[in-house]
Parts: structure tokens; sequence; C-alpha cells
């Protein structure tokens, strides 16, 4: 199985990039990281700078077709930037329309919300994208995980950094069932 992490050049936090791919990694599947600029990403511990990681393809040499599942990690800046880039909201839209499941996590869903993928689904975030969640035609609710299977698609929320643990469990127990 092969898994997308789809990042921005700068902003994701660290930690929900970091234990996500070593969740992947342990389950004998391949991660590869996505961005919207080759070289490498700049991460961040909140509000600063931490490590830096390679970039495996950019987000227009990354078919959806490559990959088996997506995680969109969070940072307030990193789906802020992917908002913004017309071919990775593409990129987020088209797992959906592949019925390919897909993970995000704390500020991640913002992307979600730019894609209009949202709408009749049940997720969960970091509290302040609540509002844009119900305005894109989602249900927000302040859980833990919230696994939503709508749509053909599943859809693996969680909150913040506390929640990882719960989360990485989530979405490889649902990216598993799609296993080959």
């Amino acid at each position: 199985m092969k898994v997308a992490f789809l990042v921005a050049p700068e902003g994701v936090e660290q930690v929900e990039l970091t234990e996500p791919w070593q969740a992947v990694t342990d389950a004998g599947w391949t991660p590869e990281l996505v961005s919207t600029a080759s070289g490498e990403i700049q991460a961040f511990n909140h509000l600063d700078k931490a490590d830096t990681f390679p970039v495996d393809r950019t987000v227009a040499d990354a078919p959806v077709g490559d990959f088996d599942g997506l995680v969109l990690p969070g940072g307030v800046a990193n789906p802020d930037f992917l908002r913004l880039d017309e071919k990775a909201v593409a990129f987020v839209r088209g797992f959906f329309e592949a019925g390919k499941p897909v993970a995000a996590i704390c500020h991640a869903p913002w992307t979600l919300v730019e894609a209009d993928v949202v709408r009749g689904r049940t997720l969960t975030s970091w509290p302040s994208l609540r509002t844009d969640i119900g305005n894109a035609g989602g249900r927000w609710v302040d859980e833990q995980v919230k696994i939503c299977h709508a749509e053909d698609s599943t859809l693996v929320t969680s909150r913040k950094p506390d929640d990882l643990k719960a989360f990485d469990e989530a979405f490889v127990a649902e990216f598993g069932k799609t296993a080959g």
C-alpha cells in the first residue's frame, strides 16, 4: 500500500507528519511526501521552525492513481497554503472521487473544505474550524477520532496532536480495510 502525505512547503506541524508517517511504515506500507514544490519542506513545532524533510514528488507529478490513501497533516499555515493551490485541492478531491481513504488531523480539514468534500460528512478538527466545516455542509463533532463512511469513501479525522495515537490506530485500521 502506498500512502501520500500532502503538505505545503512550510507550515506543517512536525509531529502530525512524523507520527502518522511512522504508523504507515510500521504497517509495512510505503509513505510518500507530496508537496506543491520540489526540494524540502519546512516543518514546525507550533510556531517554531523544526526539521526539514525531502519531497518525494510534487503534486503536479503525483497522480491519485499511484496511491491507495491520503494523509493530511495539520499545522495552521500548512492547509492554508494548500487550499490556495489548485493542483493540491484537485489532488485531495481526486481521492474522494476515486473512493480512496483520507485521514486529516487538526487544521487539515481546511483543505477538505476548499476541495468541497465535507458536505454530508461528519468530522472533527481543531475547534476553530467548526464554523468553516458547518458552512461547507459538514457536521462537526468534538471527538478524539471520527470515522465517516459517506459517499463511498472513508474519512478519518482527529482534533489535535494529543489525539495522534488514536488517529494513527484508526486510519491504519481503516486504510488496511482497502488494502488489496
